[in-house]
């Protein structure tokens, strides 16, 4: 995407994700906004965004952060809320290993505390170890640490999977972390 569609999805993603009050919408128990009355709140906060470029967004955000309901009268984020909402999804069964991307600068508080959601609803894990690597750089030097989800399920820990097949927990005890070979 282009930086004008890059400035729309993140200004969605703190819409929708953190402040809904930015543009003075409330989001339903499960997180959907009207998209007519988003954008109408968009426009009389001086962010104009048609539907075009709104759709053009959903459609084309390679981490497909956003969901439309089947009439395409709402929209949601997918995952990564710091506001209370309820997602409906179902506890899922991960993969036997799941990867989270971090900046070796966060070692030593995981290595205390394991992974915790912060001010997120769940711990935000990847099945592919690429995703996990781009997510990691985004923090400073990458690291790419493994979790052992099949032993947290046995154990009894819930995973949940959103709409763009980010896997969800609630936190991750270190002693279910793998972190790789260092040279």
């Amino acid at each position: 995407m282009d930086k004008q569609y890059t400035s729309i999805s993140k200004f969605l993603s703190l819409v929708l994700r953190h402040r809904p009050e930015v543009v003075g919408i409330e989001l339903d128990e499960q997180g959907w906004a009207a998209i007519d009355l988003l954008l109408a709140a968009c426009a009389a906060h001086g962010r104009t965004i048609s539907r075009a470029e709104l759709d053009y967004v959903v459609a084309n955000n390679n981490k497909q952060r956003f969901a439309v309901s089947e009439d395409g009268q709402r929209m949601r984020a997918s995952q990564g809320h710091s506001v209370v909402i309820n997602l409906g999804y179902e506890p899922a069964e991960p993969p036997g290993l799941l990867y989270h991307g971090t900046a070796v600068q966060n070692l030593p508080s995981i290595r205390r505390q394991g992974l915790l959601k912060g001010k997120r609803h769940h711990v935000h894990l990847s099945a592919e170890q690429t995703t996990a690597q781009s997510v990691g750089q985004r923090h400073g030097q990458p690291v790419v640490l493994i979790v052992r989800a099949s032993e947290m399920i046995a154990a009894g820990f819930p995973f949940f999977q959103s709409a763009n097949g980010v896997w969800l927990t609630e936190t991750v005890p270190y002693h279910y972390i793998d972190e790789p070979a260092t040279p």
